[in-house]
C-alpha cells in the first residue's frame, strides 16, 4: 500500500508541475510552532494562501489555528487527499515540516521554485533517530529508500546548534541540504517573561492545586506497549519530598490499559492530560524525564530550576533506539537508574546549572528567530512571485 501511495503522489504531482508556486504551507505534527504559523499568516499578502495539513493527534492546536483564520486540513494517507491535496501542495514556494512525512517520498516538485524548510520538532536529541536508529536499518530494501526519498527531499535545515546539524547530517545521510544557523522558531516563547507568566496563569487557573507547591513534573519519552510503565518504587521516589505535588505528562500514543494505574491512585500524585508538557514544565520546579527533547525547551525557561534524567532501562535504550555516545559528557546533572536514587536526587532539591548545556545544544536559539524565519521565506520572496 505505501508503494501505491508514494506512486500515485509521484503521479498527480507530475501533473501539476507547472501550476503557479506561490503559497506557504505548513504540514504539522507537533503544537509548538502556533506562533510562527500565526505571524506567517499576518505577514503574508492577500494574494498569497497559508494552509495547514496537519496529523489529526494535534487536533486542538489546529483549532486554535482555525479560531485564528487560518485554514487547516487533516493529513490523511488516502485518495481524497492525494487528488484534492496534492494539487493544492504544488503551487507552495514554501513548504514548512515539522517531522518526518511519507508523502515526500513521492513529491515530484521543481526545486528551484518550491522549497522544503525542516523545522523540526526538538532543539537537541539524547536519543538517535533516522539512520542511527538500529531498527531502521532492520526495514526492507523498498522501505529505506522511501525513507532517504524523504531525507533528500528536504532542501534546508533550521538548526538550534552545530551540534544539532551534526546530528541531522548523521542522521538523515545529507549530502546536498543546507544546515542553517537560525535558530528554533519554536524556542522563542521560552525567552518571553509575559508567555511564561500567560501560560502559569492559565495553568493554575484550571488546576489550582499546583499553585504556591512545589511542582515536580514527571514526563517519560514514548515507549511501546509494554514498557510504559516504571520500576516499581518510582512514585513513592517522585512523592518523597511530602509538601510537593506530582504531575505525570504522558504521550497521546500511551495505551492507557497497559498502565498500571493502582500505582498512581495517590493524593498527591495526577495525570494532567488537559495540558501540555510545555504548559506543565512552565510551572514545574523539578523536571524528571529520561530522554525527552523536551529537557532543551525545559533549560531555556530561567530560574532555579532542577533537572533529573531518570534513565531505568538505559541499557535497553542504547541498543534501540540507541543514544547520542557521548550523551554522559555533556547532560547537566548525571543520569539517575534507580528509584533510590530518584528519591535521594528529589528530597535534595539542587538547581540545575544549564550554562553550558545550552552553549552546546541552544547556540543560536535567542528569543528573534521568528523574525528571521520570516525575513528569510516571507518577506524575502514577496515580491518575487514564482
Amino acid at each position: 500500500m505505501k508503494v501505491i501511495y508514494t506512486w500515485l503522489i509521484r503521479l498527480v504531482s507530475s501533473l501539476c508541475y507547472f501550476r503557479k508556486k506561490k503559497n506557504v504551507y505548513y504540514l504539522m505534527s507537533y503544537s509548538n510552532n502556533l506562533h510562527l504559523i500565526k505571524r506567517i499568516a499576518a505577514t503574508l499578502p492577500n494574494d498569497q494562501k497559508l494552509v495547514v495539513w496537519y496529523n489529526p493527534r494535534v487536533l486542538v492546536a489546529a483549532y486554535d489555528l482555525k479560531a485564528f483564520g487560518i485554514e487547516t486540513i487533516p493529513l490523511h494517507k488516502n485518495w481524497w487527499f492525494i487528488l484534492r491535496q496534492i494539487p493544492r501542495l504544488m503551487t507552495a514556494r514554501v513548504l514548512f515540516c515539522d517531522n518526518y512525512y511519507s508523502l515526500l517520498a513521492g513529491l515530484v516538485r521543481p526545486k528551484t521554485k518550491m522549497k522544503i524548510v525542516q523545522l523540526w520538532h526538538a532543539d537537541g536529541s539524547i536519543k538517535r533517530f533516522g539512520w542511527k536508529n538500529p531498527r531502521n536499518l532492520q526495514k526492507s530494501f523498498l522501505q529505506r529508500c522511501r525513507h532517504q526519498q524523504v531525507y533528500n527531499q528536504f532542501d534546508e535545515f533550521l538548526l538550534s546548534s552545530p551540534q544539532m546539524g551534526s546530528i541531522f547530517k548523521e542522521s538523515f545521510a545529507l549530502k546536498r541540504a543546507k544546515l542553517l544557523p537560525m535558530g528554533s522558531p519554536r524556542s522563542d516563547r521560552l525567552f518571553s517573561n509575559k508567555w511564561l507568566t500567560q501560560v502559569q496563569k492559565r495553568v493554575y487557573l484550571a488546576a489550582p492545586e499546583l499553585k504556591n507547591k512545589r511542582v515536580i513534573l514527571y514526563a517519560p519519552t514514548f515507549r511501546r506497549t509494554g514498557q510504559i510503565n516504571p520500576p516499581l518504587g518510582t512514585i513513592a521516589a517522585l512523592t518523597a519530598d511530602p509538601d510537593a505535588i506530582v504531575a505525570i505528562k504522558l504521550y497521546q500514543e500511551v495505551d492507557r490499559s497497559q498502565l498500571h494505574l493502582d500505582q498512581l491512585h495517590q493524593e498527591r500524585v495526577k495525570i494532567y492530560d488537559e495540558f501540555s508538557t510545555t504548559d506543565l514544565m512552565t510551572v514545574a520546579d523539578t523536571f524528571v524525564t529520561d530522554y525527552s527533547s523536551y529537557a532543551f525547551d525545559y533549560s531555556l525557561m530561567g530560574g532555579q530550576r532542577q533537572a533529573i534524567f531518570y534513565m531505568y532501562d538505559l541499557d535497553d535504550f542504547k541498543k534501540v533506539p540507541g543514544i547520542q555516545p557521548d550523551f554522559q559528557a555533556w547532560l547537566p546533572t548525571a543520569p539517575i537508574t534507580t528509584p533510590q536514587e530518584l528519591a535521594v536526587a528529589i528530597c535534595q532539591q539542587q538547581s540545575t546549572d544549564f550554562t553550558t548545556f545550552n552553549q552546546m545544544w541552544n547556540t543560536y536559539n535567542d528569543g528573534h528567530v521568528y523574525q528571521r524565519v520570516l525575513d528569510r521565506y516571507v518577506l524575502a520572496t514577496n515580491h518575487k512571485g514564482a
